[in-house]
């Protein structure tokens, strides 16, 4: 840890400072420290305590000359007083005197070109294994050498004054992008790390390096093709991506140069709710010696992990570096991409299972990020719930969706990509009528994409939505392939598929000052049923 003065101070003034320690030293001090104890795999089971997740209504960024005009304000960019930042900053930093420490060099982004040397600073040996195993790892001679260009400084046992310190409550997450400071109190949250940075390269990338920030997944095939998977909670994204005959290149965060995709992530954060062997044997496998599981329970009188226990949260959550996977790419970096998929899982059964965007209807949908969960069914069936996250990462965008979506047209005609619309939803009717698509013919059309097999075949367009949907493709049922061929009665899908489209154009009103005349142009256009 090079010349960083405040990491500097708060190493001088703790009463211990551990610098870089190893995964066994981590997991020795985390035991001793009873921050957590041994699964029967190997890994370290530790609670995060009081929040379990992110806080989004607690998360901030510093208003000032460089932000004020570049900054997407509003209720994912919350401003920030820059004399109240500068205030709190000192009272963290008084915070960490005397107390035990662990601090790391990590950085992101696989690509040297664009690599950002980060400093981290816990205050519990969890923490600091979270980050070696989530950012990327520099060797120890590199460790030696480097200077921090963003520190992140994490204080869960500090509690803000709301009335004093300007935040909304004791926790807090905010972002100081002219000092470049990452400031983390009150939350043991680990993927408050995590998103931290991503939210730091989502404004770095695009506004100085003309670098696209995703958050999807990608892999890489024997012939060098890559492919991107963009879809929310829900929707496929891990399974999909998960390919034996491609190597995953990573499986959250990525960036897209002229000629790159490159992982910003030396890890993997993964959801454990209801985790088996048979549903995610990539997962199952990594958690090992090293991994971290968080907020989980063990089966009576043992140490081993019960993954349907919900006792502390739903949001149960995994954290092991890369190399337990086995089929990686080395480095995470693969070629421009070939093949885009947003994945959704409509559970008003009207978009096709597959169908190809052109680069308006890719911003389009790009700024839209729709999926819909299912409801509950407490007396008979409920409507889905459509839901909205612009760009797949809405509570991770500093800049607005809008350029998000411009820089993927812009690169898309640039590198002759093919973007598709995947739905893992329902067909032959919404929820509670139609049926899940199979995983196996999903499979089967991604493979077609992938191996250039649906440049071949002819398509139609849809009616609302305007998408072209191939009319056949190899190993999957023709007539499932049009959505409204797949409803019995025709008038309630019209019927659905209006109202859908209703959605998505309320949606897209809030985005629409932003957005160009082509992605405007792909808006759904309703039809007249009567």
């Amino acid at each position: 840890m090079k010349n960083n003065p405040i990491i500097e101070k708060v190493m001088a003034n703790a009463s211990e400072a551990f610098l870089n320690l190893s995964v066994d030293e981590l997991i020795e001090h985390a035991l001793n420290n009873k921050e957590g104890e041994l699964t029967s795999t190997g890994a370290l089971a530790a609670d995060t305590g009081e929040f379990t997740g992110r806080s989004p209504k607690d998360k901030f960024v510093v208003r000032d000359a460089t932000t004020e005009n570049t900054v997407w304000w509003g209720s994912v960019n919350q401003p920030f007083e820059r004399e109240k930042f500068d205030a709190l900053l000192a009272k963290v930093i008084k915070h960490y005197e005397g107390k035990r420490i662990y601090v790391r060099d990590a950085y992101a982004c696989a690509d040297e070109n664009y690599r950002m040397n980060i400093g981290v600073v816990t205050e519990s040996a969890y923490q600091n294994l979270f980050a070696n195993n989530l950012f990327l790892r520099p060797t120890a001679e590199e460790a030696a050498n480097q200077q921090p260009e963003w520190i992140i400084l994490a204080a869960p046992s500090f509690n803000a004054d709301a009335a004093v310190d300007g935040t909304r409550q004791h926790n807090f997450t905010i972002v100081d992008f002219t000092n470049k400071i990452i400031l983390i109190g009150g939350s043991g949250y680990t993927g408050e790390l995590k998103k931290g940075i991503f939210s730091v390269l989502n404004y770095t990338l695009p506004e100085n390096e003309g670098v696209l920030s995703m958050h999807c997944s990608a892999n890489i095939g024997e012939q060098g093709d890559t492919a991107i998977f963009f879809g929310l909670s829900g929707t496929g994204k891990t399974t999909l991506s998960a390919d034996p005959d491609r190597k995953l290149i990573g499986d959250d965060e990525h960036g897209w140069s002229g000629n790159t995709v490159f992982n910003f992530e030396g890890g993997c954060y993964a959801k454990c709710i209801d985790l088996t062997e048979e549903k995610e044997p990539q997962i199952w496998k990594a958690i090992k010696r090293g991994a971290l599981v968080e907020n989980v329970r063990f089966f009576p009188n043992s140490n081993e992990v019960d993954y349907t226990n919900t006792t502390v949260t739903e949001n149960t959550r995994v954290a092991y570096p890369i190399d337990h996977i086995d089929n990686i790419a080395v480095p995470s970096v693969g070629t421009a991409p070939k093949n885009i998929f947003f994945l959704t899982a409509d559970a008003f059964g009207v978009l096709p299972p597959i169908s190809k965007l052109n680069p308006g209807q890719a911003g389009y949908h790009f700024i839209s990020g729709y999926t819909a969960k299912v409801a509950g069914t407490e007396a008979g069936i409920v409507d889905p719930v459509a839901t909205f996250s612009a760009c797949f990462g809405q509570a991770f965008l500093p800049l607005h969706p809008a350029k998000y979506a411009e820089m993927l047209g812009e690169k898309m005609r640039e590198s002759n990509v093919n973007v598709w619309l995947v739905n893992t939803g329902w067909s032959g009717g919404p929820f509670g009528i139609g049926k899940r698509m199979s995983l196996k013919n999903t499979r089967a059309m991604i493979t077609a994409a992938l191996n250039g097999e649906l440049d071949q075949v002819e398509y139609t367009q849809h009616p609302v939505f305007g998408l072209q949907m191939p009319t056949t493709c190899p190993n999957v049922p023709s007539e499932v392939l049009n959505p409204r061929n797949t409803w019995s009665d025709k008038s309630a899908y019209d019927e659905k598929a209006n109202h859908l489209a209703g959605l998505f154009n309320d949606n897209f009103s809030k985005f629409e000052a932003g957005a160009n005349e082509e992605i405007k142009a792909a808006a759904p256009k309703a039809l007249r049923t009567s």
